[in-house]
């Protein structure tokens, strides 16, 4: 990826970089700085407050925003085009690429500190931000948090049915159909439409990479046999009725079903487990956590839904107070705790694994320590899979697509062929070379 996003923009002082002379363009602020940042991680604010509260002369403004594919993205490429986008924002993994691409982020790698941090983050995490050149190409932002995924599930429900958590997913769907037949609009859990990336998490779990890569060459494999069986499957779950496929990922809408009990199963990351507690209090002591359904009885693997990074944006007149306060933000003992806590972040940070809140029961999952699931799961994510770098671009292909599936116009199938073909344009059209 780095050779590739080179070409199109890297290194000079319009990435704030470094300057003609070879100098750091990286240098602090003489006087008082105010900083804008565009976060949707819940209890943000707590931390934000504990930063102001310490930094009297960088001081940060919290803007709170949807989640990324949810309009922050869009939201944040018109900022960029307009000349006003704010000096910090969250992007997940899987859209920095996107946003390198269009010179929308601000090299970091010359201030103060950055190349020393290099060490606290999950190495795979770092390569994220370096584009795995190494640092060569700069450092386009810090580490966050990762999203090795599980299964939430309500254990109440699953036992009055004699159901147990289902290891494969041949058994999930034999849970499904129980469940709806045991009450009338209870389902095992909801088909989102609006949510690509939590679909591209249940492709990265049967090694269903997307984008391959070549050197300089592209080639997409949206359409590859990996993705194609976990299509067919959900699929049939869809055709069946098996799935509510009228409720979208962090809707009202899906909070009351989750209370209500018509929803029973969320195969999410780590983060979720705020989610639910906090839009399904109602049901406090009834969830558990168990590894993803295999495709293979026996099998061990796992998805990444998310996980993001702070990113410093083009255009920032104060980078090296935007790149103190993100480095601060993901590695600080305080920040990492407030974090998991409010917003259920599970750590990009090696110090933050240790958290005391990670080695403890959780009250409202039955007391069940839920996140030594997670942290197993995260030994069984493929570290192979690659991101293209349109993906903003490819996860609306397959939005839209889902959407229209979802409806009985189209297949997940098809979806995946579409946009498969269609990624390879937006490849073309950022005069990126693609392999037929």
């Amino acid at each position: 990826m780095a050779a590739a996003l080179t070409a199109c923009g890297g290194g000079g002082s319009e990435d704030g970089g470094t300057d003609a002379a070879g100098e750091s363009a990286c240098k602090a602020a003489s006087g008082k700085v105010t900083l804008d940042y565009w976060s949707w991680v819940p209890g943000m604010e707590k931390a934000v407050a504990v930063w102001n509260a310490e930094n009297p002369k960088i001081q940060v403004k919290l803007k709170t925003t949807p989640a990324g594919n949810a309009g922050t993205y869009q939201n944040m490429s018109n900022a960029l085009k307009a000349g006003n986008a704010p000096d910090l924002g969250q992007i997940e993994y899987d859209s920095l690429a996107s946003f390198r691409l269009k010179g929308g982020l601000t090299d970091i790698s010359k201030c103060a500190g950055v190349e020393d941090a290099k060490g606290d983050f999950v190495d795979w995490t770092w390569s994220q931000v370096d584009f795995g050149a190494g640092g060569k190409d700069g450092v386009w932002a810090v580490p966050q948090d990762t999203g090795p995924m599980a299964l939430f599930y309500r254990k109440d429900v699953f036992d009055k049915l004699g159901l147990a958590a289902p290891t494969t997913w041949a058994e999930y769907e034999a849970a499904a159909k129980k469940i709806k037949a045991a009450k009338k609009g209870q389902y095992i859990t909801h088909f989102s439409q609006t949510d690509p990336n939590w679909f591209t998490g249940l492709l990265w779990q049967n090694k269903g990479s997307m984008f391959e890569r070549d050197g300089d060459t592209w080639k997409v494999s949206v359409d590859r046999p990996e993705n194609q069986e976990v299509a067919a499957y959900w699929q049939k779950l869809i055709d069946e009725k098996l799935v509510a496929t009228d409720l979208q990922g962090f809707s009202p809408a899906l909070y009351k079903a989750w209370n209500d009990g018509e929803v029973v199963t969320w195969i999410s990351a780590a983060w979720g487990y705020s989610t639910i507690r906090d839009n399904a209090k109602s049901t406090a002591g009834k969830w558990a956590v168990a590894p993803m359904p295999q495709w293979e009885k026996g099998q061990n693997q796992a998805g990444n839904w998310g996980g993001s990074t702070t990113a410093v944006l083009k255009g920032s007149k104060h980078p090296a107070e935007a790149a103190k306060f993100a480095l601060w933000l993901n590695s600080d003992a305080k920040a990492l705790e407030i974090l998991n806590k409010e917003g259920g972040l599970y750590p990009a940070a090696k110090s933050g694994l240790e958290l005391p809140a990670l080695q403890q029961p959780v009250d409202f999952y039955g007391k069940q320590p839920i996140f030594d699931v997670f942290k197993e799961a995260s030994t069984h994510v493929d570290t192979g899979f690659t991101w293209g770098p349109t993906m903003t671009d490819t996860y609306r292909f397959i939005s839209d697509g889902t959407a229209k599936a979802a409806g009985g116009g189209s297949t997940l199938g098809d979806v995946l062929k579409d946009a498969d073909s269609q990624s390879a344009d937006s490849l073309r059209k950022q005069s990126l070379d693609v392999k037929e």
